[in-house]
């Protein structure tokens, strides 16, 4: 694949932001999005919107951070280090949720700034346990899908998002259909956990045209922050100037690569690597 350019040693490489949770076992939330932006060549910068009690087996717990902390690390951040993209993982509550979009509007980030946001409407872990409380999604689909330059829900947050249930391609234009009508600049419906056939098929809509991309099924239950990788890798390729198609497919394969080199962590499932890029 064409990887993304490396800074030369000692220049500045292109920033990236994330605004999302921790994940104490180290394979999904902040810590996936930023071994991705490192290993794409970003510099990764964080804003810690929840610490989860978290290892391969689940969720035990999450703590959140006052919404005005959570605001005040965008705002130093841009103000200071300037980012190329931006992208929102696990935000946990309405009043995070609203703090962050307040702050996004304030310094530009999202699809009427300058800077793209990758919405990645965390609301659950692939365990099934609860990281967003209930009440926030009305906060989900009013407030964070309209900052969306791209919004990359996996398929139980499509249901929960827009009560579509997507069962075949036809549900799946329907989910991005109605992700786009919340006000997403373009919506992706991925294919990774409708194991109908052997590949694996995103579907990108941008209110005229839908795009496919595809990739061999990779048999795997070491796919543990896969959907973190996939956001974190289109915020590097947005970041480097890449248009949103563009940077989809860049995202597809790196998550692709990322899963064949998965590697067995603790009694659960383990997480997706971008550690093949270092034998690149």
């Amino acid at each position: 694949m064409n990887l993304l350019p490396l800074a030369p040693n000692g220049t500045t490489p292109v920033r990236a932001l994330t605004i999302a949770g921790t994940d104490s076992g180290g394979g999904a939330g902040i810590q996936a999005d930023s071994r991705t932006m490192a290993l794409c060549g970003v510099h990764a910068c964080v804003a810690v919107a929840a610490v989860t009690v978290q290892n391969s087996v689940g969720v035990s717990g999450f703590h959140e951070i006052p919404p005005s902390i959570v605001a005040d690390q965008v705002r130093v951040v841009v103000s200071d280090i300037g980012i190329g993209a931006a992208k929102t993982g696990m935000l946990a509550s309405t009043a995070i949720i609203e703090a962050v979009a307040d702050v996004c509007a304030e310094v530009g980030i999202g699809r009427n700034g300058s800077v793209p946001l990758v919405v990645d409407p965390v609301a659950a872990s692939m365990h099934g346990d609860p990281l967003l409380h209930e009440s926030a999604l009305d906060a989900v689909r009013n407030t964070l899908i309209p900052l969306a330059t791209v919004v990359t829900p996996n398929l139980d947050e499509v249901r929960l998002i827009t009560g579509i249930e997507v069962v075949d391609d036809a549900t799946a234009r329907q989910a991005a259909q109605a992700l786009h009508k919340l006000g997403a600049q373009w919506a992706i419906v991925k294919g990774g956990h409708l194991r109908s056939s052997d590949r694996s098929v995103d579907l990108l809509f941008d209110g005229d045209t839908f795009t496919e991309f595809d990739a061999p099924r990779i048999a795997t239950g070491n796919d543990h922050g896969g959907g973190d990788t996939l956001a974190a890798a289109i915020v590097c390729a947005l970041a480097n100037g890449y248009t949103v198609p563009d940077a989809v497919a860049f995202a597809k394969e790196w998550t692709y690569r990322c899963l064949a080199a998965s590697y067995d962590l603790g009694a659960g499932h383990g997480p997706v690597s971008p550690l093949w890029r270092l034998e690149s």
